[in-house]
């Protein structure tokens, strides 16, 4: 065992004890065993380090085992990429750890016993994947630096493989030595003298050159580009709506290139308003940065919108990309846009697109808190960062600045270059500068995660770059046959109604299921809330718990706006649970329309063509039907000759309207092809029956059998309450077929 480098530390991954098979020996150390003086302090590993990703941790081990005298691998994983929860544990040993095996050649005969560096060393690090806030990071959970051989002095550790590494520098000198023709051998003594090293001191050896002119031999990367503007070009001449374009540089040398489909343009007229631009990922075997336009359709489902690919990363390039973009777009900027937080891209924004409200993605900003901030914090680590991410999520912007203070009395932060930093770019990632303007809820951690996986997928596609436009095609493709999968017209789904709302049910005819799960999230909350009227059209909601605070919503009736302080709706396009429980409350029982944006309806599709002026006549008609119907409903059921008279004139008016021709494909197709009314077929309670959900005026619901004389209430008249709130809309047809039953 080698002197002075002996350290045991063992922890559980919750708290419990750790198998046999995952622990090792806990040893007491006598005070005079420490670490090696070469070690720095604050390169040893501790339990509970934090780390960004595995490859952050094996970097770190590595510089503590370059320094230490040995070098690293990777050993055992727990958990497998693509299945459950991914890899959650990672163990990194000592390369001279564990003993080799004997392996069977193809004739069966055991292989000659070739010499092995393995000894069974224990030394270890252990790392476990938790995640807080739904933001993946991994600690360091057990560490022992107990070897059983010699360590290595500095001039022989810079010789282990791992630590043999090439900089891009030396990598063009011996390219270029090559290209002269120099042998290897010439190559190394000419490199020495020019850094003024010992013979055989070089961070690399001959093999390591031989190796490296090997791969430059593999990969002829001067035509590569050639050939992916040879792609690009073959697909435009398929496809005369395929776009691209390209910049070459001083040397005739591909520069920049951007494309975009077909598909994607059509999405983008209908889905572009919130879009986020990653450019968080490089193609590394061609040392160029990826850029990503990608966004979210009614039915939640990833969009792509365009690619692009940049020699260098500077405002230029940046600028370049926009301007491009937004040129393949017909000039459309989108409304808000979500980046990294890259200073360059954030000036070529400003510059490019100024009318686009730019914004920090908070995922970005929260990977790099355990480098920023575990080590200063210690054991306070986790109290800021729930303390950080609940002011994140504030609503109010005078909330945010009075909290922000305490936070940074509380942890002494006052002087942090990184506290600084956030605190001046709090308008780019902060919700309560964000509010006022439309996300489409693309700064939700779990849509992050979608898109990041989307992009994984395109960044599989990289093993060669002449195919590399024609492979990202394949993968969009997918994503739009899934798309339009969802949008083909088919049988009503099951709806589960959970709150028995009439406005649950209306919503429910209109929105894609995937707003309507946020908007029913929203619904359910809302009967916590307290609604008190404060003044003319202006309501204060609170939760019951609390006594001060609240929103105020304000509702200008005679024009059918509403709005909240907390401006959830403005942010994410659905209504909120303040908004919510004062419509219930003042006995609203349908949302207008107004609030049941286009971008969340099930009608919303790239291929609308119709003209504007068009569809607003045919929605002001589809409106007025609508409120006929529920003033016909309400007037009807006050007596049965009303409801004879009822069914048998809509019963006329239907076979009427049957015997006209049908169109192909009409304004009512694109516009309003779900009926909005008080039936529902097939709605699933909550109970799990299916039965038809009918809904009458207020919450007493229509039968089919014989009907009860209405009876006002405290002496105030249904149908005079009509004109004073909106009431759910009645499909015609469906109320007539209900009732003649």
């Amino acid at each position: 065992m080698s002197e002075g480098t002996s350290m045991v530390m063992e922890s559980s991954e919750n708290g419990t004890d750790l198998s046999q098979d995952d622990t090792g020996t806990i040893v007491e150390m006598p005070e005079a065993t420490i670490l090696s003086q070469q070690t720095s302090v604050n390169l040893v590993p501790f339990i509970g380090q934090r780390f960004v990703s595995q490859d952050a941790a094996y970097e770190f081990y590595c510089s503590f085992g370059k320094q230490c005298g040995f070098s690293i691998r990777r050993h055992r994983t727990r958990g497998k990429d693509g299945v459950g929860r991914g890899v959650t544990r990672r163990d990194f040993t000592c390369h001279r750890g564990g003993y080799p095996q004997m392996k069977l050649s193809e004739d069966g005969r055991m292989q000659r016993n070739r010499k092995s560096s393995r000894c069974g060393c224990q030394a270890y690090m252990r790392i476990v994947k938790r995640a807080d806030f739904n933001v993946p990071e991994w600690r360091v959970t057990a560490f022992s630096n107990i070897h059983n051989h010699e360590l290595l002095k500095t001039n022989g550790v810079c010789l282990l493989p791992a630590y043999c590494t090439i900089t891009p520098d030396d990598k063009a000198r011996i390219c270029m030595f090559a290209k002269a023709g120099m042998s290897v051998r010439q190559m190394l003594r000419l490199m020495e003298l020019e850094k003024g090293v010992r013979l055989g001191c070089l961070p690399f050896t001959e093999i390591d050159v031989r190796n490296l002119l090997q791969s430059f031999r593999n990969v002829n990367r001067d035509n590569d580009p050639i050939d992916l503007i040879a792609m690009c070009k073959k697909l435009k001449d398929e496809d005369p709506n395929f776009q691209y374009d390209f910049k070459l540089d001083g040397h005739n040398r591909l520069e920049h290139i951007a494309w975009t489909y077909a598909s994607s343009v059509q999405l983008y007229e209908t889905f572009g308003d919130a879009v986020v631009f990653d450019t968080t990922h490089r193609l590394d075997s061609y040392d160029m940065l990826l850029g990503v336009w990608v966004g979210v359709d009614n039915h939640g489902m990833t969009s792509f919108f365009g690619c692009i690919l940049l020699r260098n990363e500077n405002i230029q390039s940046f600028s370049w990309g926009l301007k491009t973009f937004r040129g393949f777009m017909k000039g459309k900027a989108p409304q808000t846009l979500l980046t990294d937080q890259n200073m360059w891209l954030k000036e070529a924004i400003a510059s490019e697109m100024p009318e686009t409200k730019h914004a920090f993605n908070i995922c970005h900003i929260i990977s790099k808190f355990s480098d920023w901030f575990s080590v200063m914090l210690g054991s306070r680590y986790d109290d800021w960062k729930s303390d950080f991410y609940r002011l994140y999520s504030l609503e109010q912007l005078e909330d945010f600045e009075e909290e922000w203070r305490e936070m940074i009395d509380k942890y002494g932060l006052h002087d942090n270059k990184h506290i600084i930093s956030l605190y001046a770019l709090r308008m780019f990632w902060a919700l309560p500068f964000l509010r006022p303007y439309f996300f489409a809820g693309l700064t939700s951690l779990c849509q992050s995660e979608t898109i990041h996986a989307f992009i994984q997928r395109i960044l599989s596609a990289q093993s060669q770059l002449d195919r590399f436009v024609e492979q990202v095609a394949e993968i969009v493709g997918f994503n739009d046959r899934a798309g339009s999968k969802q949008k083909m017209p088919r049988k009503p789904p099951e709806v589960c109604l959970k709150t028995g709302s009439p406005i649950e049910s209306h919503a429910a005819t209109i929105i894609t299921p995937y707003a309507f799960g946020k908007l029913q999230e929203e619904l359910l909350l809302a009967p916590q809330y307290a609604s008190f009227v404060v003044g003319e059209g202006c309501f204060e909601v609170k939760h019951h718990t609390r006594m001060d605070g609240g929103c105020k919503v304000i509702w200008i009736l005679c024009e059918e706006q509403i709005s909240c302080s907390c401006r959830y709706f403005e942010f994410s396009g659905i209504l909120c649970r303040h908004v919510l429980r004062v419509l219930s409350t003042n006995n609203c029982f349908s949302i207008p329309g107004q609030y049941l944006p286009g971008r969340w309806r099930v009608n919303s599709s790239p291929s609308t063509n119709q003209p504007k002026n068009a569809m607003r006549d045919h929605s002001e008609k589809i409106q007025l039907l609508e409120s006929m119907t529920s003033r016909l409903v309400a007037e009807s059921i006050e007596t049965e000759e009303r409801l004879d008279v009822a069914c048998e004139q809509t019963s006329m008016v239907l076979s009427r309207n049957k015997d006209l021709p049908r169109p192909t494909q009409s304004v009512n197709d694109i516009v309003y092809n779900c009926p909005s009314g008080l039936i529902l077929p097939e709605v699933e309670d909550t109970d799990g029956f299916v039965q038809s959900f009918t809904m009458g005026t207020s919450h007493e619901p229509l039968t089919s059998g014989k009907m009860k004389d209405r009876r006002p209430r405290d002496g105030i008249d249904i149908s005079q309450n009509e004109d004073i709130f909106p009431v759910l809309a009645v499909d015609s047809s469906s109320m007539t077929h209900q009732i003649v039953q």
